[in-house]
């Protein structure tokens, strides 16, 4: 028996897989084993990845509204100063009391000084916020006037009308008996006390003697307070002439320091006098 295979190829040896290797040329190179494909794809290109799937869409952010602040309350402004709820103030009138009419009167718009007289400016600015307020426009600070300043309305009630007038008559009484206990006093110009009085002088005699403080002069008592008809005027009311004022007696009478006649004297009303009240 031969040793040698001779239908084999001289020096080489031919192994089982020769042939599969040989066959798997056809494909491109890729070696094939047991029906595995090795190494490259069957295409003959590069290896390549799977595609990545999408990313899944992005859900827009939610739109968060902007947190707004809660409006400030309101804020309440109180009235700067209290008026005395039982004190009138007029042209003359002087003290803490007029002090605080001058603040309220600045808080609604008027430009005073705070000096506590109640002057031709402070008289001015009453009535011009009587006038913008719908009140009585008589340059008096009384129960209306005071209660507006206030902010507590005005007081109508029956109990507040009595105690007015009651007062009103009381005032009366004591200004006519003041100008009367002058009768005889001596004229003096600038004078003001039962030593010697002027016309001026004896009205505001008679009206401190029931409480009440006036401007000095004649023309400054005349302007400064509310203007009446003869028909309204009371006793204690005051009757006016260009540069004389006197006080109303009542029945067309009138109590005056009279220059002509050189003393306090009572007498008739005569020729077309102004009237104005302060009550």
């Amino acid at each position: 028996m031969a040793q040698n295979n001779t239908h084999r190829l001289a020096g080489r040896a031919q192994l089982p897989t020769h042939h599969a290797q040989r066959a798997a040329r056809g494909l491109g190179g890729a070696a094939v084993l047991g029906g595995v494909v090795l190494g490259t794809a069957f295409t003959g290109g590069a290896a390549q990845a799977a595609p990545a799937a999408p990313a899944a869409p992005v859900a827009p952010a939610a739109s968060v509204p902007a947190i707004q602040a809660a409006p400030a309350a309101p804020s309440i402004v109180a009235p700067a100063a209290v008026l005395d709820s039982s004190q009138k103030l007029r042209w003359g009138s002087r003290g803490g009391a007029v002090q605080d009419l001058q603040s309220a009167l600045n808080d609604h718009g008027a430009n005073l000084s705070v000096d506590g007289v109640f002057g031709p400016r402070t008289h001015s600015a009453v009535k011009s916020y009587q006038s913008s307020n719908g009140l009585l426009v008589d340059g008096v600070v009384g129960p209306q006037t005071r209660g507006a300043l206030n902010g507590a309305g005005v007081s109508t009630g029956g109990a507040s009308v009595s105690t007015s007038s009651s007062s009103s008559s009381s005032s009366s009484s004591s200004i006519v008996n003041a100008a009367r206990s002058a009768l005889g006093t001596r004229y003096s110009w600038g004078g003001s006390s039962l030593s010697g009085m002027d016309c001026s002088g004896l009205v505001n005699y008679a009206y401190q003697a029931a409480g009440i403080n006036l401007p000095r002069t004649s023309g400054q008592i005349a302007n400064g307070g509310r203007s009446i008809s003869q028909s309204q005027a009371q006793p204690g009311d005051i009757v006016s002439w260009p540069g004389h004022v006197a006080i109303y007696a009542g029945n067309g009478q009138i109590i005056d320091a009279s220059g002509s006649k050189q003393r306090v004297v009572e007498r008739g009303i005569w020729g077309n006098p102004s009237f104005v009240s302060y009550r």
